[in-house]
């Protein structure tokens, strides 16, 4: 399989390592500094573009490889809010294949189907709230991450008790803290930490005036999200649409 790489930095160069250790050709490869190789044929030659970015770069990376007839595999989030409609009609009605992920770790996917099956438990023992944590490295963005978000989407969506997500603490590297752990009955709190090089830990918990019940996914490093993304990839260049995680693994 011929894949381009949109973002170079450690995930794109892990990406790289993977996806040339199971056979496949890197054929493109895009940064900063080089945005004129959309237009090259060798980037247009590719079956399959993955892209991890920065959350605002990511929108205007679809639409450049979209032009060139190129599916795309895509870990970031921030277009979600203002182009989450425009993706969905370009990869519905106009043709194009989008595989997206807020996490593509295999461990993660795991995770994410507990989390469901414990929310859909949880939904008839109303005695128990549930807030949840992330941490992340001190590089990161955004806060909370994608992933948690998709955590909490999936509890909300499950509890009949809770209307939606709410940003809680965030704690930086040098300790501060900004936010509130203050929160109405109805929603869900995602506190943030940013700590030195963490890939990601995400903390579900459940909590009762009796006992409680946490479920986490502790990331060893970046190896499990960027051997998840190349296997993205090598089912995305057979499927066409809006693809998510849920299409590939079926649990």
């Amino acid at each position: 399989m011929k894949i381009a790489l949109i973002g170079y930095g450690k995930m794109g160069k892990m990406i790289e390592q993977i996806a040339l250790g199971r056979g496949h050709q890197i054929v493109s490869i895009i940064d900063v500094d080089n945005q004129q190789d959309f237009d090259s044929p060798e980037f247009a030659s590719a079956d399959v573009a993955i892209e991890f970015t920065n959350p605002t770069a990511a929108y205007g990376n679809y639409l450049k490889a979209f032009a060139k007839g190129v599916k795309v595999v895509s870990g970031s989030t921030g277009w979600l809010k203002d182009h989450k409609a425009d993706v969905e009609r370009m990869c519905t009605e106009g043709g194009q294949t989008l595989f997206w992920a807020s996490n593509f770790s295999v461990g993660v996917a795991i995770f994410s189907a507990v989390n469901r099956y414990l929310a859909t438990i949880m939904n008839s023992f109303p005695e128990y709230d549930v807030a949840m944590e992330e941490t992340h490295h001190v590089h990161k963005l955004d806060a909370p991450s994608g992933t948690a978000i998709t955590l909490a989407e999936e509890i909300v969506d499950r509890l009949d008790r809770k209307q939606r997500w709410v940003k809680g603490t965030v704690q930086a590297a040098d300790g501060t803290v900004s936010g509130t752990e203050a929160c109405a009955p109805g929603e869900l709190r995602i506190d943030a930490v940013r700590r030195g090089e963490v890939p990601g830990i995400h903390t579900v918990k459940y909590d009762s005036p009796a006992d409680s019940i946490t479920i986490t996914h502790d990331a060893h490093s970046r190896q499990g999200f960027a051997l998840g993304a190349v296997l993205a990839a090598e089912y995305t260049a057979g499927h066409t649409g809006l693809l998510t995680i849920g299409d590939m693994f079926k649990f």
